[in-house]
């Protein structure tokens, strides 16, 4: 069988509607109209960028990133998104589109990079933890208004 894995960033709206129902997985509250809205906004103000792991030319797992700059940080990478579609976990996709966050960052001069995850989220913790060297370094709160 023929198995090629590929990372690429998603430049472009068709890119980003192959990459939704992956991403809907993570982002249940998105339809995607309001995902394609947020994403072209959060493209144009804050240099978010996406990028996916295609297997055999099919989107298998997805993460949007951008840079933040804060006086604890420095200037870092917020991974806002990262999501392995459900039927192919645990086979390295996650693992491979977050050393590639790692290496895009170091290459644009980056100190840095951060993310959050949800405290139901226990197999994403030990893998950013376990296997991705990942420190737990503070709680995220949120006040919806």
């Amino acid at each position: 069988m023929n198995h090629s894995i590929i990372i690429k960033e998603l430049t472009n709206k068709r890119e980003w509607l192959e990459a939704f129902p992956v991403m809907q997985q993570l982002r249940t509250h998105l339809d995607e109209d309001s995902f394609l809205e947020i994403v072209e906004e959060a493209v144009a103000k804050e240099d978010y960028r996406l990028a996916a792991v295609f297997e055999n030319d099919q989107i298998v797992a997805v993460t949007g990133f951008m840079p933040m700059i804060t006086l604890y940080n420095g200037r870092a990478i917020w991974v806002c998104d990262l999501v392995t579609d459900a039927n192919v976990r645990s086979k390295g996709h996650g693992r491979a589109l977050l050393s590639y966050v790692e290496n895009w960052s170091r290459e644009h001069g980056y100190e840095a990079v951060s993310l959050s995850s949800g405290l139901q989220r226990v197999n994403a913790h030990r893998f950013y933890e376990e296997k991705m060297e990942y420190d737990k370094t503070s709680y995220v709160f949120l006040k919806r208004l």
